[in-house]
C-alpha cells in the first residue's frame, strides 16, 4: 500500500484510539466527578472564581448562560480592537508593525472571537507579537465558550425534567484549564523539539544562496500553534499557515498538528455519551459522522495524488499529484486529507494552498462547510449536529404517525421553528452573501484575481469559511477591503452566535419538560435507522440550498478542465 495512504489512515487511527478515553475525561471533568488533573488546576480555578467573585456552584438555567456568554464575548471585543488599533504604542513590536486599521480591526477581532480565523493580514507583518499572545489568548477562550454551550446540551438530557443546567463559567474555565490547556501544552513540546521557534527576538537577517540579504520572521509560534489546532481555531502565525515550515516542519508535525485539530471534536461525541450515559447513541452518532466525512475526504485524497488532467495533457509528468500550492515534505495526500479535516472540523488551518486545489476537491472543502455539522468544532459540531437530530426526529414521527420524541421529551412547533430557522439561516448567510457581491462588482469582483467559475468560487468560499466559523480561503481573493472585512464580520457574527443560541434554547426548553419513560412506540434514537434518517436530511438540506452555487462555481470550472 502507499505509504502516504498509510499515513493517512495512521492518523485517522490514532484520533479514534486517543478521543474515546479523552471523551470518558471530558464527560467527568463537566459531571464534576474527581480526574487526576483536580490537584494541579483546581487550586488555579479557585483563585479565578475568588479575584472574580463568581460562584462556580450557582446553577443558571439556559436563558442566563446565553447571557453570560454574549455578554463576556463584548468584553472581549471592546479589549480586542483597541490592542489591534493601538499595537505600535503596545509593547513586544519589534519589528514594528503598525496599527490595523477600524474595519480590519473589526474583522480580525470577530473572527477571532467567534473560533473562526479568518485572517485578512499576513501575521509577519500585520500584527505584532503582542497582538498574536492576545489573540492566542482568543483562540483559548472562543474554544471554551463553544464547548461550555454544547455542555448546556448534555446536562439537558442527563437530568429528566430541570430548569437548572450547571454553571456557564465553570463549564467555561474548566474548558480551558482542564481540557484545551493540558492537549496544547503537549503539543507544543513536540512541536519544539520538531523546530517549530519559541522566541520574542525580531526579524533575522539572512544571506541567501544568491548573496542577497533576506528577513526571516519567527515568533512566539510554538505557544501560537497548539492552540489554534486543539481548539479548531485556525488562525496561522504565519500568513502561510500550516504551509509555512516554521508552523510545520515536517511530515511528524504535520501528523501532530492533524491529530491536534481531530482530537477533541471527536472526543465531544463520545464525552456527550459518556455523560448522558448513552454510549451506542454517541456511537450513532460518530458513525454518521465519519461515513459524511469519508464520503469526503476519499476523493479529494484520490482527486489530489491522480494529478491535472491538464498538465498531463502537456506531457508533464504528474506522479507526484496535483503539487501546485503544496509542500512536498508533506505531498499531494496528505494535503487532501487536511484540506477535508480542516474544513469538515472548522478548524480552517491549511498545510497546502485550497485555492489550487482541484476543482472537485474545492467542492469537497466547500460541502464540508456548508454541511457544518460532521464531527465540527470543538463545542460547535454538536450544536450543529443536534439541529439536524432534532429535524429527524421530527420528520421520522410525522412518518409513523407519532408525536416526535427525543429521550423523553417532546418535540413541539416551538423547538420545530426555532431548529428550522438555525438550519435556513446558514445557507441564507452564505447564498446572500455571495449574491450580493456577485451583484456589486465594484466591491467583490473587483477584488479577484482569478476571473470565470473559479472567481465565483472564491468568492463562495469567502462566505462560506466566515458562515461556518471555519476561516480557511481560496486565497486569489483579495480579502483585505472595506467591503469584505464589514461583510464578512456581519457573517461571522451571525453564524457563529445564531447556531449557539438556537440550540441551546431548544436544550433549554426540552429540560423543562416533563420526562416520558420510554414505552413500545418509543422511536429509537441511538439504531443505523435513526442515524441513516439524520444523514437523509443532512443530504436533502445541504443538496437544496448549495447544488446551484457549486454548479456555478466548481462544477462548471470542472467540465471546464474535460
Amino acid at each position: 500500500m502507499n505509504t502516504e495512504i498509510l499515513g493517512i489512515i495512521a492518523m485517522f487511527t490514532v484520533t479514534l484510539l486517543l478521543a474515546i478515553p479523552l471523551g470518558k475525561y471530558i464527560a467527568k471533568v463537566y459531571a464534576g466527578e474527581k480526574t487526576f488533573l483536580d490537584s494541579i488546576f483546581g487550586p488555579i480555578e479557585q483563585f479565578f472564581y475568588k479575584i472574580s467573585g463568581i460562584k462556580p456552584t450557582t446553577e443558571m438555567n439556559w436563558k442566563q448562560h446565553l447571557v453570560a456568554l454574549l455578554t463576556i464575548n463584548l468584553v472581549w471585543f471592546l479589549m480586542s480592537m483597541a490592542i489591534l488599533m493601538n499595537m505600535e504604542s503596545l509593547p513586544l513590536n519589534p519589528d514594528h508593525n503598525p496599527n490595523q486599521s477600524a474595519d480590519l480591526a473589526f474583522n480580525t477581532t470577530i473572527s477571532f472571537l467567534v473560533n473562526c480565523n479568518l485572517q485578512h493580514y499576513s501575521g509577519e507583518t500585520g500584527i505584532s507579537y503582542f497582538g498574536q499572545m492576545w489573540l492566542m489568548f482568543l483562540q483559548f477562550v472562543s474554544a471554551g465558550v463553544g464547548m461550555a454551550a454544547a455542555v448546556v446540551i448534555f446536562k439537558a438530557f442527563r437530568d429528566k425534567t430541570t430548569t437548572q443546567l450547571g454553571n456557564f463559567y465553570d463549564y467555561f474555565l474548566k474548558s480551558c484549564t482542564r481540557i484545551l490547556l493540558p492537549i496544547s501544552l503537549i503539543v507544543a513540546g513536540i512541536l519544539v523539539f520538531e523546530g517549530t521557534p519559541m522566541t520574542f527576538e525580531g526579524k533575522d537577517t539572512l544571506t541567501s544562496l544568491q548573496g542577497e540579504k533576506m528577513e526571516v520572521s519567527s515568533g512566539p509560534v510554538a505557544a501560537f500553534v497548539p492552540i489554534k489546532h486543539v481548539g479548531t481555531n485556525g488562525g496561522g502565525f504565519f500568513g502561510a499557515n500550516s504551509a509555512h515550515p516554521f508552523e510545520n516542519p515536517s511530515y511528524f508535525s504535520n501528523m501532530t498538528e492533524m491529530v491536534a485539530q481531530f482530537l477533541v471534536p471527536v472526543a465531544m461525541v463520545f464525552a456527550f455519551g459518556y455523560f448522558i450515559r448513552r454510549r451506542k447513541f454517541a456511537w450513532m452518532l460518530y458513525g454518521v459522522m465519519t461515513v459524511g466525512f469519508l464520503m469526503l475526504v476519499i476523493p479529494n485524497v484520490n482527486m489530489e495524488m491522480q494529478g491535472n488532467p491538464a498538465i498531463t495533457k502537456m506531457g508533464i509528468d504528474n506522479a507526484l499529484g496535483a503539487m501546485e500550492g503544496k509542500e512536498i515534505r508533506i505531498g499531494a495526500a496528505a494535503s487532501g486529507f487536511w484540506s477535508i479535516v480542516t474544513t469538515v472540523i472548522s478548524t480552517g488551518s491549511i498545510n497546502s494552498m485550497h485555492d489550487s486545489s482541484m476543482p472537485l476537491s474545492g467542492m469537497n472543502e466547500l460541502l464540508a462547510m456548508m454541511i457544518n455539522a460532521f464531527y465540527g468544532g470543538v463545542g460547535a459540531g454538536i450544536l450543529n449536529f443536534f439541529i439536524f437530530i432534532i429535524l429527524a426526529v421530527f420528520i421520522s414521527g410525522l412518518m409513523v404517525g407519532r408525536t416526535p420524541e427525543f429521550m423523553g421529551k417532546k418535540i413541539e412547533a416551538r423547538e420545530i421553528k426555532i431548529a428550522m430557522i438555525i438550519a435556513l439561516a446558514h445557507p441564507f448567510l452564505i447564498l446572500v452573501g455571495t449574491a450580493l457581491a456577485t451583484a456589486l462588482p465594484a466591491f467583490g469582483a473587483a477584488t479577484l484575481n482569478n476571473p470565470g467559475f473559479h472567481g465565483f468560487s472564491e468568492m463562495l468560499y469567502e462566505y462560506t469559511s466566515s458562515a461556518a466559523n471555519n476561516g480557511s480561503g481560496f486565497e486569489g481573493l483579495g480579502d483585505n477591503t472595506l467591503w469584505w472585512n464589514i461583510s464578512t464580520g456581519i457573517v461571522l457574527l451571525l453564524g457563529r452566535f445564531l447556531p449557539i443560541i438556537g440550540p441551546v434554547a431548544i436544550a433549554g426548553l426540552l429540560a423543562e419538560k416533563r420526562f416520558i419513560p420510554e414505552g413500545e412506540g418509543t422511536l429509537k434514537t441511538d439504531t443505523s435507522t435513526f442515524g441513516l434518517m439524520i444523514f437523509a436530511v443532512i443530504a436533502i438540506i445541504a443538496a437544496l440550498a448549495f447544488f446551484p452555487a457549486l454548479a456555478l462555481g466548481p462544477i462548471a470550472e470542472y467540465f471546464s478542465l474535460h
